[in-house]
């Protein structure tokens, strides 16, 4: 790992800021585009309350579908890049993505629990069973694992164990309530359509807590990357730095997949993406990647809603149709690194 001279002084905020410019674009054309186009000056108008804004049907377009739409998106898209990033530091694999400890099939069940057990009540109170689900999973997996502390590795197994005894009762529900079968899947590859500024108030709240944490611990998840004796030579006591890191990491992923159900390949496309173009792997570049990730989903879900107007696609197809040959890519990448 390169030191602390080797990177130029305002270099990540030379990054962060063409990120967050770039995002900013993006944003405004992911508004600004569809079925019903806004002009880029009506947008600005409604926004500040300047003169000649929207009225009617349009304003209502804008402030309440659009806007909380890519408000949402930016929000899942930092978070599950940020967490895909911090990931890949604690447990040195360039394959890990958020869903690693069992997030995802925690969610999964809690979304199906909601579904079959609450019936028409079940897109109420959706986001609650399937952040408690993921969560769980999550701390199942700490609990199982009592080599964590020593052994990263160890709990890398417990979430997959626990995933897939999720997943098993998962399917057995669904098997057993067949009507639950079609909104399930639905969510599970990944939808923003639920998209309304409650959902942006409490979902923002635990993102930007996680995400503010992992910025602040950023320099020291750096040192994840080295032996744990390494780590304690440079001061860094790493079972904490490990614990807060997987804790805040698992915090804004179960959120996001709480309000958007899941969505693949952002964790892991976006960290290498940024990596790779910056030529950088510190962690002092997870702003950055959070505002790409948050870029990278908004074009996505830009996407799933116009390239089959008026239908629309799941936005986990796109993502997973851009992620899947990107993760071969990597893949391939890690096997030839190893040769």
């Amino acid at each position: 790992m390169k030191s602390e001279r080797a990177i130029p002084s305002g270099w990540s905020w030379k990054i962060t800021l063409s990120s967050a410019l770039i995002l900013m674009a993006i944003a405004l054309l992911a508004i600004s585009f569809g079925p019903v186009a806004i002009s880029f000056n009506s947008i600005i108008r409604t926004l500040l309350h300047l003169p000649h804004a929207l009225q009617g049907q349009d304003r209502t377009l804008l402030l309440d579908i659009r806007l909380p739409r890519v408000l949402l998106a930016i929000l899942v898209g930092a978070a599950l890049s940020t967490s895909g990033a911090v990931y890949q530091s604690v447990f040195r694999n360039p394959l890990a993505d958020p869903y690693l400890l069992g997030a995802a099939a925690g969610a999964g069940l809690g979304a199906t629990l909601a579904f079959t057990a609450l019936h028409g009540k079940a897109y109420g109170f959706l986001p609650l069973f399937a952040f408690a689900g993921g969560v769980l999973a999550v701390v199942t997996s700490f609990f199982i694992s009592g080599k964590f502390f020593s052994d990263p590795g160890t709990l890398l197994l417990s979430g997959i164990a626990v995933g897939s005894f999720a997943t098993a009762i998962q399917t057995y529900l669904q098997q057993r309530n067949s009507q639950a079968l079609r909104p399930v899947y639905s969510w599970i590859l990944g939808e923003l359509t639920s998209a309304s500024w409650s959902v942006i108030r409490w979902s923002a709240l635990y993102i930007t807590l996680s995400l503010t944490t992992l910025f602040l611990i950023a320099r020291k998840l750096d040192g994840l990357m080295l032996s744990d004796e390494e780590a304690f030579s440079l001061g860094i006591n790493p079972r904490k730095i490990r614990l807060i890191a997987v804790a805040a990491a698992t915090l804004a992923t179960a959120t996001a997949v709480s309000a958007s159900g899941l969505i693949g390949f952002v964790g892991i496309v976006v960290p290498h993406l940024v990596r790779g173009l910056t030529r950088r792997v510190t962690n002092r570049s997870l702003a950055a990647i959070a505002c790409a990730g948050a870029a990278f989903l908004v074009l996505a879900d830009l996407g799933a809603r116009t390239l089959l107007s008026p239908a629309e696609l799941p936005i986990g197809v796109i993502t997973a149709f851009v992620g899947a040959p990107f993760f071969l890519f990597v893949l391939r990448g890690k096997r030839v690194g190893a040769a």
